[in-house]
């Protein structure tokens, strides 16, 4: 069948998008390449500036959030996108099969980046994570590294002070550029150590994370410290690596669009964490899932209006 519109992905953009669609009445298939809705949302231990629901574990949210597309009977399939033709029907291309579409929203969303540093893939899983909440509580009473200075990295680091013996935060600035409050919550932190302007060069061990060396930027020395683990939290990729050329990206492969999530090429639309943008929280994620379905809605309408 030829669906009024499919969406990929079913993390917060992609789930909120579901929503506003089938509300428009639009016949809508939502595509998902793991087992679970959710997204990043689902490794979250706490949100706490989602508006009206501060505190909730956010497991419980990205649960929350399925279980109003289930309520709209939301049709999904589960597979991986590997491309799309694009064409009055757009075909998208899956490792489960093609589904055919007059419009398609990109939500796939971004994921960690890596700092490349030797070592670091060897012992991924081993004393390596990229998120402090899914992995923190293995480390209880140990001493451990998190490399970064964004909001995501000062909140890693104030959670796992809260389990472990000792949390270094690395940044290779002389200042954070995480929210101000974060800041000052985690310089109060008796058990966390603040390097500034070192850069981490080598993760060391055999089985398990058991030393990082790092560069101090200011001393021009190295230095070894340590560590049972460390969290690398420098940012995000997204998740656009099989998008074909013909929809248009920045430089670092962010999809093109303003807040009505219009892409370049016409009946293509995008939300959440793939689109170029400023603030990329869950309730920006939400805002775009609603907009883009709203675009969406009325590229649809208009194209059945001609016939």
């Amino acid at each position: 069948m030829v669906y009024d519109l499919i969406i990929i992905g079913s993390g917060p953009a992609g789930l909120s998008a579901a929503v506003y669609a089938k509300r428009a009445g639009l016949e809508t298939l939502v595509i998902e390449k793991n087992y679970m809705s959710g997204g990043q949302v689902l490794n979250t231990y706490e949100v706490d500036n989602y508006l009206g629901l501060p505190g909730i574990n956010g497991f419980d949210m990205g649960m929350q959030f399925r279980a109003h597309a289930d309520k709209l009977e939301v049709t999904f399939a589960e597979g991986e996108v590997t491309g799309l033709t694009d064409g009055e029907v757009k075909t998208v291309h899956t490792t489960s099969g093609k589904y055919e579409a007059h419009a398609v929203i990109m939500a796939m969303g971004a994921e960690h980046a890596k700092l490349g540093v030797p070592g670091e893939e060897k012992l991924s899983g081993r004393g390596v994570s990229y998120c402090a909440t899914c992995d923190g509580a293995f480390f209880k009473g140990k001493v451990v590294a998190v490399v970064g200075g964004g909001d995501v990295a000062l909140e890693d680091a104030a959670f796992l002070a809260r389990y472990c013996d000792k949390v270094y935060v690395i940044h290779r600035r002389d200042e954070f550029r995480g929210a101000m409050i974060l800041q000052k919550q985690l310089k109060s932190l008796e058990n966390v150590e603040i390097l500034y302007s070192h850069i981490l060069e080598e993760i060391c061990g055999e089985e398990q994370v058991q030393e990082l060396v790092l560069w101090d930027k200011k001393a021009g020395a190295k230095k070894h410290i340590p560590v049972a683990g460390v969290f690398i939290a420098v940012g995000m990729n997204p998740n656009t690596g099989w998008v074909p050329d013909f929809v248009e990206k920045d430089e670092r492969g962010y999809i093109k669009a303003g807040e009505e999530g219009i892409s370049n090429i016409p009946g293509i639309f995008v939300a959440g964490d793939a689109r170029t943008k400023h603030l990329r929280q869950i309730i920006t994620a939400v805002s775009d899932g609603a907009n883009a379905a709203i675009s969406a809605a009325t590229y649809v309408g208009q194209l059945k209006l001609k016939y």
